[in-house]
């Protein structure tokens, strides 16, 4: 199944793809897509139900975080090699993560923008794995089983307050419109192999990444698990899986976002994202 929320921003409604293509309202089924709704139980409810029956949702509507409200957002870092290549950092010998705040947590096409003194805003465009099930210090070989879902996921990142402002990563990565999510929520009997999905990221059309999962130094299995021995993994957290080379401070010479630049994101069969950047203050 391919799940999406629609409709103004904090007014989403949960909304799926009907077998025929047309995008179909999901309310009269469940309240959103979310902690209680991600399950094996409810998603197969879903399954079971006459989508084409349901309303269509209009052609235009706003597509908000194929999310609703998730508890936590881990980010993994330096996950391929050619990323720790191009950023000057030794391969990790185990997964790096951090978290990114929750109020960064924003639609696919929504406006990204660049926080006040902002002087380094950068890209990455990453796999999420959205979980469904509880999952504490779970082993490798059943952390697959405890996600709902896949989707495309934009790790937006200011390098100045990430690399010199002292601290830690988050403080880089947890600006509001941070961490554009979606557009859908795939389900994983459409996504086969996680660690065979194309990724790439144009800025004003130039194509800037272009990996596949497949070279992740850490597979999403073992990532799951990693986390899942520090903390609690909820239904509705996203584990998002660190991105391939091609990211503006990795550029020679560097390249930063500004005001006015377009990002369009894309993973193979999880959709397409496109966010405009606009300065601190603008709508």
């Amino acid at each position: 199944m391919r799940l999406f929320r629609h409709g103004p921003v904090g007014r989403e409604k949960p909304g799926a793809f009907a077998p025929d293509g047309t995008m179909r309202d999901l309310s009269s089924l469940i309240a959103d897509l979310g902690e209680a709704t991600l399950g094996p139980t409810e998603l197969d409810r879903l399954r079971a139900a006459d989508l084409s029956a349901l309303p269509e949702v209009a052609a235009g509507t706003r597509l908000g975080p194929c999310v609703a409200r998730p508890g936590k957002l881990v980010c993994i870092g330096l996950n391929y090699v050619d990323h720790a290549e191009e950023a000057g950092m030794a391969k990790p010998q185990e997964p790096i993560f951090f978290l990114k705040a929750t109020s960064a947590y924003s639609g696919p096409n929504d406006p990204v923008r660049l926080p006040r003194g902002a002087e380094k805003g950068d890209w990455e465009v990453e796999l999420g794995g959205v979980i469904g099930s509880r999952a504490s210090d779970i082993e490798e070989a059943d952390a697959l089983s405890h996600v709902a879902g896949y989707c495309v996921f934009n790790d937006v990142s200011e390098r100045a307050f990430q690399i010199e402002r002292g601290g830690q990563w988050t403080k880089g990565k947890s600006a509001d419109t941070f961490a554009p999510t979606g557009p859908w929520l795939v389900t994983p009997d459409e996504v086969p192999d996680p660690q065979n999905l194309r990724l790439t990221l144009d800025v004003n059309g130039q194509r800037f990444q272009d990996g596949t999962t497949a070279s992740m130094i850490f597979p999403v299995s073992l990532l799951i698990a990693y986390v899942s021995q520090f903390m609690t993994l909820l239904p509705g957290d996203i584990v998002a899986t660190g991105t391939p080379a091609g990211v503006g401070m990795g550029q020679r010479p560097q390249r930063f976002l500004r005001p006015g630049d377009v990002m369009r994101l894309e993973i193979e069969g999880l959709g397409v994202q496109e966010q405009k950047v606009v300065a601190a203050g603008a709508a």
